[in-house]
């Protein structure tokens, strides 16, 4: 497999990255939704959210770094066959997608920086507060990171079954194109 995309093919950065990026969102979201039941005395009250935030920055690098590959790479051509409407829903799903996983970083990062606080990933460095102690952030940041990581897991679950569907029912390349096949 080449590196770099072309008109018919994903390159492996970009297939690498779709995969790191599908498992992290998934293990996050199993995550998070596992340690907001936990009590005091849990012996994963300070370490599950210190991984969840520490995956979470380097997740954020990751998007970063994806972002800039999408950016300075070429993107394959359409299958032959799709509708311009399955285009069109697929350009608004891959953009939400990406919206939606900022959305949730940054409101992450702001639940646990309203306070003024720094974020220590794995001890091995700090991502400090950019914006010292303010009233209410980490509230409505919750209520943010909350929605914003339901509605990525749902709209990747529908794009999850979209690729089934075209693999399945369509019989096309979209998601042998996604697996580096």
């Amino acid at each position: 497999m080449q590196w770099r995309n072309d008109s018919t093919r994903y390159g492996a950065v970009a297939v690498t990255a779709h995969w790191v990026v599908a498992a992290a969102v998934l293990g996050l979201f199993v995550l998070g939704s596992w340690m907001v039941d936990l009590t005091y005395y849990h012996a994963w009250y300070q370490r599950g959210p210190d991984l969840h935030r520490s995956f979470g920055i380097l997740l954020l690098m990751v998007m970063i770094a994806r972002v800039a590959w999408r950016l300075t790479d070429s993107v394959p051509d359409p299958v032959q066959g799709h509708a311009r409407i399955e285009r069109v829903v697929a350009r608004l799903a891959h953009g939400s997608l990406y919206l939606l996983l900022f959305v949730a970083m940054a409101s992450g990062y702001l639940i646990t920086t309203a306070d003024g606080s720094s974020i220590s990933v794995f001890g091995w460095f700090d991502v400090p507060s950019m914006t010292g102690d303010v009233d209410h952030l980490e509230d409505v940041a919750g209520g943010v990171h909350y929605w914003s990581t339901l509605g990525l897991v749902v709209l990747a679950g529908v794009h999850a079954l979209g690729a089934l569907k075209h693999h399945w029912v369509d019989r096309d390349e979209t998601l042998r194109r996604m697996l580096g096949l």
